[in-house]
């Protein structure tokens, strides 16, 4: 009994050693080393992205997907507190549906939302704490956003 159990873990061992061996690369276009510097896209990439970012079916996702996530956010019952990863990501999906053309991160700390970047309109930075407010959760909205019209 003693000899199967030893064998038994010795062989998980040397298949976990074997699983691990590979350097961590999960997709064949990432850096093969750590300090490797990424190039930024060039000025075609980043259209693409932007339109991307601003077609029919992009919006009507976003949508539906913060649409789902305030119905979720409705059966938050009193004074629960929500994960900052989710407040981020519903601010964020807010603030891209209405403000497509904008440049924003979000961070969320204990339903303090900070809120980063730049937006091509006053209109548009008037907007941002209202719309982040609409979230439930979010006690305080912090705005650091500049307004950077385009060229």
């Amino acid at each position: 009994m003693n000899k199967a159990l030893l064998f038994a873990i010795s062989g998980l061992l040397v298949f976990g050693a074997a699983a691990c061996s590979d350097g961590g690369q999960t997709g064949q276009n990432n850096p093969d080393a750590m300090d490797s510097t990424e190039q930024l896209p060039d000025a075609q990439t980043e259209q693409a992205n932007q339109d991307d970012t601003t077609n029919d079916v992009r919006q009507n996702q976003l949508e539906s997907d913060a649409r789902a996530r305030e119905q979720r956010g409705d059966t938050v019952v009193g004074d629960m507190q929500r994960a900052d990863g989710d407040l981020e990501n519903e601010v964020r999906s807010k603030l891209e549906t209405n403000l497509p053309e904008s440049q924003l991160t979000v961070a969320s700390d204990a339903g303090v939302v900070t809120i980063t970047g730049s937006v091509p309109t006053q209109e548009q930075l008037d907007m941002i704490e209202p719309l982040a407010m609409e979230v439930k959760g979010i006690q305080v909205v912090n705005v650091n956003v500049a307004v950077n019209p385009a060229s």
